[in-house]
């Protein structure tokens, strides 16, 4: 005999949608506070404040005898802020690295000719970041061949110029450059 399985009460579907309010409140609250603490964090203000602690900790030294409870206590602090500090600087990390790729695929995309391969390429795995390399690496190729490294952006563009050039010497009999 199967057992059907229950729906949820009605009620648990509304505490479910109140509770995701509050984490979205909560990721507000974080964002906002790791965003404050990260450009504190980068100021002049902060490089004095971690060097007072230290001079307060070196001079209570002798009143301790250098005690390794003392050696223990700067340990510990270095450790705790490093490892926050870790998370918070990987996190503007990310937020910037982000917004930059977000700049970089509008200008991609506003540009007539531009190949939109390259928007979110980013997302991309690792094989087909390298074959796109190695078309770029072919772009080269070809633009040295014909000693304009500039002059096309595309690397379809690029062959089929390298083509057209190529055309009008065969037409008038002078001797084809052979790539090497």
């Amino acid at each position: 005999m199967e057992r059907e399985t229950p729906r949820p009460a009605p009620w648990r579907r509304l505490v479910r949608g109140a509770r995701g309010s509050r984490r979205r409140g909560l990721g507000i609250a974080l964002e906002r506070f790791s965003r404050a603490v990260t450009e504190w964090a980068g100021t002049s203000w902060a490089f004095a404040v971690a060097l007072a602690v230290i001079v307060a900790w070196a001079a209570t030294g002798p009143i301790f005898r250098f005690s390794d409870t003392w050696q223990l206590v700067i340990n510990t602090g270095t450790t705790i802020v490093t490892f926050l500090m870790v998370f918070l600087i990987q996190r503007a990390q990310n937020k910037d690295a982000r917004a930059i790729h977000l700049k970089l695929n509008e200008i991609v995309a506003a540009m007539e000719g531009a190949s939109n391969r390259l928007v979110n390429v980013e997302d991309l795995t690792e094989d087909e970041v390298s074959l796109l390399h190695r078309h770029y690496e072919r772009l080269v190729a070809l633009a040295r061949e014909t000693g304009a490294l500039t002059a096309s952006h595309s690397v379809e563009e690029a062959a089929a110029r390298h083509a057209l050039k190529l055309t009008p010497r065969a037409r008038s009999g002078a001797p084809e450059k052979r790539a090497s």
